[in-house]
């Protein structure tokens, strides 16, 4: 009587099949953490922008937030880096045109008050504003409007 050591077709088949089982929701996760990441990214990005706006702010005579939007070294900066965390290229907008969906950072600064928005990867937007908001939003801020309201 001979032996047969090894594994037969059907057997290597099973365990193909389950390994490719497994690999398929290891990605499924990895694609998950990856759109988290990237909204980390965006919130930090925004939220870091409050202290350069209260520089722009005590730097300004009188003291007035009207031009933190325009500020290329630093505000446009983050802005862009936001942008490029969700998808969107390099875009920005300085100033919310319209209600709707927004495809880039968008910021409106006023001599009271500002405000930047950036929709993030896994769906939504993120508010920030100079009252110290920090709120994720299911629709886009309205034209001249320099606070983020609570819903």
């Amino acid at each position: 009587m001979r032996k047969n050591k090894g594994f037969t077709l059907i057997e290597l088949l099973v365990v193909i099949a389950i390994i490719g089982i497994l690999a398929s929701v290891v990605l499924a996760s990895l694609n998950s953490a990856r759109n988290k990441g990237a909204d980390a990214s965006i919130k930090a990005n925004l939220n870091n922008m409050r202290a350069q706006a209260e520089l722009i702010y005590d730097s300004a005579v009188p003291n007035s937030y009207a031009t933190v939007c325009a500020d290329t070294n630093n505000i446009q900066k983050a802005m862009t880096a936001a942008a490029t965390s969700f998808g969107g290229g390099a875009t920005i907008t300085v100033a919310f045109a319209t209600a709707g969906t927004a495809t880039s950072v968008a910021c409106q600064s006023q001599a009271a008050g500002w405000a930047i928005e950036s929709p993030l990867k896994a769906g939504g937007y993120w508010c920030v504003d100079n009252t110290g908001t920090s709120i994720a939003r299911t629709s886009v801020l309205a034209a001249s409007t320099a606070v983020c309201p609570a819903s």
